[in-house]
């Protein structure tokens, strides 16, 4: 552990952030003890999220428009998430936000064989990986809001959490067992102070 980075940075990964990097994006935005915290707060910041993500080269810079569009993606992927958890309509806007990053450099199909043999995959246009990156996230939402584990989309009950994670049952409430305990300490603590 790298003890001169904030603690921020060693938050534990929610369930579902390994499978699905939109998952991820919108986790980018929450709470610790001494405040709100924002992963993707600038450019740089923004830029070595998707560098380590995998969702773009680090040689590719990254322009404040750019940046700007990907945290319009996470709050409208925030809202569509929530929409979902509350069997809601989102917003128009918010739509047509996650639309428009889907259309920003459409996936060509293609034909590739492996070891396995021939098999379709789906190349985005690679002549903006910016825009590419942005296409890619807003597919691997569409993909966890229509696929089969949309109904284990939930946000963390913990008071302040607002992350997302992907419940593995249904008596599951928290994303992390920090967050678990932490709610827990908080009940007993009250309990002790009204007796």
């Amino acid at each position: 552990m790298d003890h001169d980075s904030p603690v921020y940075l060693h938050q534990l990964p929610v369930p579902g952030e390994e499978r699905y990097a939109s998952l991820a994006l919108v986790n980018t935005r929450f709470t610790v003890s001494h405040g709100p915290v924002d992963l993707l707060d600038g450019t740089e910041a923004a830029h070595l999220w998707l560098v380590r993500h995998g969702l773009l080269p680090d040689r590719v810079a990254l322009n404040g428009r750019q940046s700007g569009r990907l945290l319009g993606l996470r709050e409208a992927l925030r809202a569509l998430f929530q929409a979902r958890e509350a069997h809601g309509i989102p917003s128009a806007q918010d739509l047509a936000t996650l639309n428009a990053a889907l259309a920003a450099a459409p996936a060509t199909p293609r034909l590739a064989w492996t070891a396995d043999g021939p098999h379709r995959c789906d190349e985005p246009d690679a002549g903006n990986p910016a825009a590419a990156a942005l296409s890619v996230l807003a597919e691997d939402a569409t993909e966890l809001l229509t696929g089969s584990e949309a109904d284990q989309l939930t946000e963390c009950a913990a008071q302040g959490c607002a992350r997302w994670f992907l419940r593995s049952h249904g008596a599951r409430r928290w994303c992390t067992t920090k967050c678990g305990n932490r709610v827990r300490a908080a009940r007993a603590y009250a309990a002790r102070k009204a007796r």
